[in-house]
């Protein structure tokens, strides 16, 4: 069997850098096209799995050293072109539309569906529309005043160029009136004083209820009588078959009575349309051409089409897509839930980490066209999937690596005093350290015989011999804080980072706890908004700074 060691190594050095962790499930499958053969994967097993564990103790700059070794193993797949799919029925007069409910601001799982429509707008160089789907709601979800300008923002900050100016479907309610109105005199809907319970038995029935068989003489003088009606008393239901396999499809609610107050409209109105109403009257009136939308939507769609068939309207080109969820992220994203969290104060605000909204991430240092990238990835997938945040992260990574500069974080820091630092070494006070593997400029970071390492670090390499990172190597004490300068020019033992001039320094993790640590102090040269590495840590955005005390928010390895 051929030797693949070098291979190995490469992809592995590769699969660390990518994405902050070499996976043997990874580098196996690269091989065959260097000759492996299927009867050998068992033999070259553990070769991989041992070089995978050397691989993932080595710290970043060793990692970027080596793989500039080994990169020649590597063989050179074609760059594929994520370009998303033709569209039916495409023109020159192509309208789409973006639909967001205004309960909370943007996060990473709504944005995609969003960011589809968006970007397919901008390939056929067609009108894209931004409609607040600002219904009145449910009890459990209920837009929100300052969701409006945060979903604008998110969208700016996006680059998603629709029409202005924005419209609102809680302006439009008399237009959605007058069309309740053509359906009752077209005999195609009703007002329906009956209560839920009796409802579900009908339907499960398939039995018409009483109401429904009123004269449409009748229907217009309830539907008037509806406006001054109590709230839960009377909705207008839409006549579909009783015999319809879907009982959900079944005599469906167009209208119903809340009294609760609306952020923009306030108490002017009391009877609101459902969400597919609005949407069969707007997506025509708008002319709209191409809706993109996912799976959850599907019955909507069906009845969006009832309502087009009725009034002889021709039909959007209307396309689902499947749901995605998000590996990798402990919490679920949802802006109900999000919304619950920042009333009570347990999240920050609407840019908490924890919200995955598009102003969280932005804050994180994720590049707008990561994410446009990411979605673009996903593209039109039928079915509902899975994918690893580390994807997004991946994707970001490369965008913004080689603009960030490195510089040392020890987090728990623990003081170390260094003895016997020969003159020659000491009197020099400081050392030059590239700012990034492929950059020539370097920084000057000061040291003296006073060190801190990190508490981790010092309790896995005590009592062993290893290198301060671009400086000297040390032996570590196993109890007490002094560590001795060592002769040794071996650069092969285990790298550290460390400080000796202190800035404190916090990081804001997405889960939301802090980090709390030193940093060097070149760091105080930073402007806010820049995203830097912290060696062996990861990517981080310089947030502020108060009471010399250095704030950053994570963003990913």
């Amino acid at each position: 069997m051929k030797d693949f060691s070098k291979e190995i190594k490469a992809y592995a050095l590769k699969n660390a850098l990518e994405f902050g962790k070499a996976d043997q499930k990874r580098i196996l499958p690269k091989l065959f096209q260097h000759g492996l053969e299927k009867e050998n994967i068992k033999t070259i097993a553990p070769l991989i799995t041992k070089t995978v564990k050397e691989i993932n103790k080595l710290p970043k700059p060793e990692l970027e050293k080596e793989f500039r070794s080994f990169a020649q193993y590597i063989k050179e797949e074609k760059e594929q072109k994520h370009e998303l799919p033709e569209l039916p029925n495409p023109s020159k007069n192509m309208v789409f539309r973006m639909a967001p409910y205004p309960s909370g601001a943007l996060h990473i799982g709504n944005a995609k569906t969003y960011l589809l429509n968006a970007l397919y707008a901008e390939r056929y160089n067609a009108k894209l529309l931004l409609i607040m789907d600002d219904t009145i709601g449910s009890e459990e979800k209920q837009p929100i005043a300052e969701s409006y300008s945060l979903i604008e923002e998110g969208f700016q900050w996006l680059s998603v160029n629709y029409e202005k100016p924005v419209i609102y479907k809680s302006d439009r309610l008399e237009i959605y009136y007058e069309y309740a109105e053509k359906l009752i005199e077209k005999g195609a809907a009703y007002v329906c004083h009956c209560s839920q319970e009796k409802l579900r038995k009908n339907r499960a029935m398939r039995k018409e209820c009483e109401c429904r068989s009123l004269s449409i003489e009748e229907q217009k003088n309830r539907w008037k009588k509806m406006f001054n009606e109590k709230e839960g008393e009377a909705v207008l239901r839409i006549k579909t078959s009783m015999q319809h396999p879907n009982p959900a499809f079944r005599d469906r609610v167009l209208f119903k009575i809340s009294d609760r107050p609306h952020p923009r409209t306030f108490k002017k109105y009391r009877v609101w349309p459902t969400l597919e109403m609005s949407w069969a009257i707007d997506d025509h009136l708008l002319g709209v051409t191409h809706i993109i939308r996912g799976n959850d939507l599907m019955i909507e769609t069906e009845m969006e089409k009832f309502i087009w068939d009725l009034f002889k309207w021709p039909h959007p080109v209307t396309i689902h897509v499947g749901l995605v969820t998000i590996k990798g992220i402990e919490a679920k994203i949802s802006k109900s839930k999000a919304q619950k969290e920042i009333k009570s104060g347990e999240f920050g605000g609407w840019d908490d980490p924890r919200t995955w909204s598009l102003q969280s991430l932005r804050r994180r240092g994720i590049k707008p066209e990561a994410i446009k990238q990411f979605v673009k990835e996903i593209g039109l997938n039928k079915n509902d999937i899975t994918i690893p945040i580390d994807s997004l992260y991946s994707i970001n990574r490369k965008l913004i690596d080689l603009e960030a500069n490195r510089y040392f974080f020890v987090e728990e820091p623990m003081e170390i005093k260094v003895k016997n630092i020969p003159a020659s070494i000491k009197n020099l006070k400081e050392v030059e350290i590239p700012i990034h593997p492929d950059k020539k400029e370097t920084r000057k970071v000061k040291f003296s015989d006073n060190f801190y390492l990190s508490k981790k670090d010092f309790q896995e390499y005590k009592g062993k011999e290893v290198r301060l990172l671009h400086l000297f190597n040390i032996s570590l004490p196993l109890k007490e804080n002094s560590a001795y300068f060592t002769s040794s020019e071996n650069k092969e033992l285990p790298k550290l980072q460390w400080v000796s001039s202190p800035i404190e320094t916090e990081i804001l993790m997405p889960d939301g706890k802090k980090i709390f640590g030193f940093s060097e102090k070149a760091i105080q040269n930073l402007k806010p908004d820049e995203v830097i590495q912290f060696e062996r840590f990861g990517f981080c955005r310089f947030d502020s700074q108060k009471n010399k005390k250095y704030f950053f928010w994570f963003a990913h390895k």
